[in-house]
């Protein structure tokens, strides 16, 4: 059996399962691609393929579907990524570049991919070790009361009321914000503490006492601001998918809400020549998506946090993989410089 013609066959196998969710047979093959062979070499290369792993007979079916190998040599032999029709193209504009902050785009593109892929989508808030402070807002909300808002470069806004401890008037409470805005602008958040000490120590001794509650509420914003967190959707597609998952879609949904194991997963998948990670099946180290495959990219201006989705190996794969490339870069546009 020649490479290029185990390939095909291989293809025709894993595109006619993933469209039917039926085991697929010779005489199929044979009707549905022009493989220019009799169905009698069809069978000779099917037991060949099955012989090398890549597929399988579920329970006494004639029919052969793909395993994860027959997954993987498919997906890797995919040379390109196809690009998305200019309809899909405007769709993801249209409803990313509308977006107010962080969190509304990252909302958005988790919302959209699930539509795109009808599986379920999932982003990695960007990598903040690297973010600075980019503005910082006091605003009198009482007497005593200051909402405090940090925003950072990578777009993310915290934000929260606290107690000063003193009455300020405005001309304080502007002077205050100066001082801060002066000392910290561009500071990494993962110096923001020592920095933030600095600026307080420079403060008169009567604005001390409110300088010292401001610089500990920047202090503990700067944390939740670092927090490696994910946000997702689509989630009821998977309960549409639940003959793909023969075994149970408990430990998949599991692993979607312990957000850790996600996170790991996202952060340790290795992009290929094509910039996309896919993972598949067995190859996930976490048991409970031994069922499920991973398809994702890098986004954002260093490419560390990934965005991507995650469903049934019996996946369209080149569909699944284009939308996921094409929402990443759309996302990098969005948020960068």
């Amino acid at each position: 059996m020649s490479e290029p013609r185990k390939l095909e066959v291989l293809r025709a196998i894993v595109e006619d399962y993933v469209h039917s969710r039926e085991p697929v047979g010779s005489k199929a093959l044979v009707e549905r691609h022009h493989l220019g062979v009799s169905s009698a070499t069809i069978r000779n290369d099917m037991a060949a393929l099955e012989d090398e792993g890549l597929i399988t007979a579920p329970h006494t079916s004639a029919g052969r579907i793909p395993t994860d190998k027959g997954y993987r040599l498919f997906v890797d032999q995919i040379s390109a990524v196809k690009p998305l029709s200019a309809a899909e193209r405007r769709a993801i504009q249209s409803l990313l570049e509308g977006s107010e902050d962080l969190d509304d785009v990252l909302d958005r593109t988790v919302r959209l991919l699930a539509q795109l892929t009808n599986q379920v989508a999932v982003v990695q808030y960007p990598h903040l070790s690297r973010a600075v402070v980019r503005h910082i807002e006091f605003v009198q909300m009482a007497p005593r009361k200051v909402l405090i808002v940090l925003i950072a470069d990578s777009g993310k806004v915290e934000q929260r009321v606290i107690d000063v401890g003193q009455e300020l008037s405005d001309d304080a409470l502007t002077s205050l914000r100066t001082r801060f805005l002066t000392g910290l602008a561009g500071t990494p958040l993962t110096l923001l503490p020592q920095h933030s000490a600095a600026v307080v120590a420079g403060c008169a001794p009567n604005e001390r006492p409110a300088a010292h509650a401001l610089s500990k509420a920047l202090e503990a914003l700067s944390h939740s601001s670092r927090e490696d967190r994910m946000v997702m959707a689509g989630t009821a597609n998977l309960a549409r998918s639940n003959v793909d998952f023969p075994l149970s879609i408990g430990p998949v949904l599991e692993a979607l809400e312990e957000q850790v194991v996600m996170l790991r997963l996202l952060s340790e998948m290795a992009q290929d020549h094509r910039g996309i990670a896919v993972s598949i099946g067995r190859e996930n180290p976490y048991d409970g998506l031994a069922e499920a495959s991973v398809v994702a990219t890098g986004y954002g201006p260093d490419a560390t946090a990934k965005v991507g989705i995650l469903g049934p190996t019996r996946m369209d794969y080149p569909t699944t993989m284009a939308a996921v490339r094409a929402v990443a870069r759309y996302l990098s546009r969005i948020l960068g410089p």
